[in-house]
């Protein structure tokens, strides 16, 4: 209790130093409050921007308040863009623990020392982050490690600063004005859930283990091997990578990387995660990506970091596939339909109303030409528009907007001259191909046809079987495994009808073809 208390007067004293209460009364209209507040804190000087003071307080809190502005800043549909700017700068170095500690982990969880796991290992960290630290090892067949380690007590440690987070959360909501607008317990909710996530390394290789298997035959990106051996909750450990930062543009072109080329390749590896495997790395800063100058890989993205990803289903998909189009087509009314039919906004939206917010959003972006409209910034002021309306953001689609400005920036650091809609144009239109045309209904029949190659043999059997208890005295199991027998009897129809129709359609188009060229042989011999 005293711990909780020491911490608590230690955030409220940061809090004080930084002028976080100016902040927070910044949504009230109480001038003489906040002039008290200044002559008793007389001490303290708060001229510098607000969204700069946040993040040195966060820094100054600690690993766990580095991580949760790192959230924050994810939410450009919550906080003012001046703040989440200077989030945005929030980075993983803090200071490392004791190797010792480390050690002492890595017994714990693989139950030997590392000289007994290792040919080499390396005490001094390479890479400090919130969460965990990354030592260099060498294994006994020779190939070279990274090894992760989770930072000693962190689950006690978060348990204790989140729980005092959510009272903080509930408090902003009743006291600031603009607290309810801004969803405090929402977010700190999906912060709790974050965190817990990344403290189970083994969902991080996880992570890394389905990218690579995505991109196993792509001369795109490079992802690391996880060595499952050595792998546990706490401790994993992965394929060492050798590349030059990507933020590092001299290093880059002295080794003769198209940085053009660069950019595009990262657009591409970012729409493909998306629309082809709806998985994708969501932590795609310059400080998780390197680029490989081996001579096998040359030019390749290697990925780091597996500890946030983002799912998509074929539903959310399909959503930004077709506001992307529509946006990019100026097809507004499309996009306030397709709002509507989601189910994102209610049902009572007018279309019309809809589509003139959207247009009055949206129309003076595309006074730019193409290669300077952010995609980002796009989904951004959709995600804006719709909060008029009521429309509930998804937190993947929130993820996914983080995880395209960072592709964005990127991509335009290293070519001020790239068009993201050339770019991705093809990829959108390939998966609206995939999913409405041909293509789409064949792949369907594929995921279908061994249900149906299963049940079919057993129709006969169920059919009689249901025939003769039908005319037994009543039982409700019977009643039910009639109901049963119907339903899957429709489906059965449906299927074979498609089966049918598909099959018709091919031998129609044989037999034509044959006619044809059987005419077209006497003609010219």
């Amino acid at each position: 209790m005293i711990l909780k208390f020491l911490r608590l007067f230690k955030i409220v004293r940061v809090a004080v130093r930084y002028g976080l209460d100016d902040i927070a009364m910044s949504g009230f209209d109480t001038p003489r409050i906040s002039k008290l507040i200044d002559t008793l804190i007389f001490w303290r000087d708060i001229s510098a921007p607000r969204g700069e003071r946040l993040r040195m307080a966060l820094e100054e809190l600690g690993p766990i308040f580095v991580k949760f502005g790192q959230v924050l800043s994810t939410r450009r549909d919550l906080l003012p863009g001046d703040m989440v700017d200077e989030l945005a700068r929030l980075q993983d170095r803090v200071p490392p623990f004791s190797s010792d500690l480390a050690i002492a982990q890595i017994e714990k969880s693989l139950k030997a020392h590392p000289d007994q796991l290792f040919a080499s290992f390396e005490r001094v960290p390479v890479a400090s982050a919130s969460i965990a630290q990354v030592h260099f090892a060498t294994l006994k067949n020779g190939k070279e490690v990274a090894v992760k380690v989770l930072r000693p007590g962190m689950k006690k440690s978060i348990d204790e600063d989140v729980a005092l987070m959510h009272i903080a959360a509930g408090l902003v909501e009743k006291l600031w004005a603009d607290g309810r607008r801004l969803k405090a317990r929402e977010v700190v909710g999906e912060f709790d859930k974050y965190l817990h996530d990344e403290l189970d390394l083994m969902r991080e290789a996880a992570n890394g283990s389905q990218l690579r298997r995505n991109f196993a035959n792509s001369d795109l990106l490079v992802v690391p091997e996880m060595y499952w051996d050595y792998c546990s909750s706490s401790v994993i450990v992965m394929e060492r990578m050798h590349g030059i930062p990507i933020s590092q543009l001299d290093r880059l072109r002295d080794a003769g990387v198209d940085l053009g080329k660069l950019s595009r390749d990262g657009v591409e590896i970012f729409f493909t995660q998306v629309f082809r495997d709806g998985f994708f790395h969501a932590d795609m800063h310059p400080g998780n990506i390197l680029v490989s100058v081996a001579p096998a890989t040359f030019g390749r993205y290697i990925a780091l970091d597996f500890g946030i990803v983002g799912t998509l289903n074929d539903f959310d998909k399909d959503y930004l596939s077709q506001n992307f189009l529509a946006f990019f087509q100026r097809d507004y009314k499309r996009v306030a339909e397709a709002h509507i039919e989601s189910g994102w906004a209610p049902k009572e939206t007018r279309v019309d109303e809809l589509e003139s917010a959207v247009r009055a959003c949206c129309e003076p972006i595309f006074d730019r030409p193409l290669k300077d409209i952010s995609f980002g910034q796009v989904l951004l002021r959709l995600f804006q528009t719709s909060r008029r309306f009521n429309v509930e953001v998804q937190p993947q689609l929130v993820l996914l907007q983080k995880t395209l400005l960072n592709v964005e920036g990127l991509g335009r650091q290293l070519d001020p001259d790239l068009d993201l809609w050339k770019t991705a144009k093809p990829h959108l239109e390939r998966w609206m191909s995939e999913q409405m045309g041909w293509r789409g209904l064949i792949q369907q029949l594929k995921i279908e046809m061994p249900r149906y190659s299963k049940l079919l043999p057993q129709l006969p059997r169920l059919a009689h079987q249901a025939l003769t208890q039908a005319v037994e005295p009543k039982n409700e199991q019977n009643n039910e495994l009639m109901w049963k027998l119907i339903a899957e009897q429709r489906q059965t129809n449906h299927f074979l009808g498609v089966l049918v129709y598909v099959g018709g359609g091919l031998a129609a188009g044989v037999l034509l073809t044959l006619l044809y060229l059987r005419f077209a042989h006497r003609i010219w011999w």
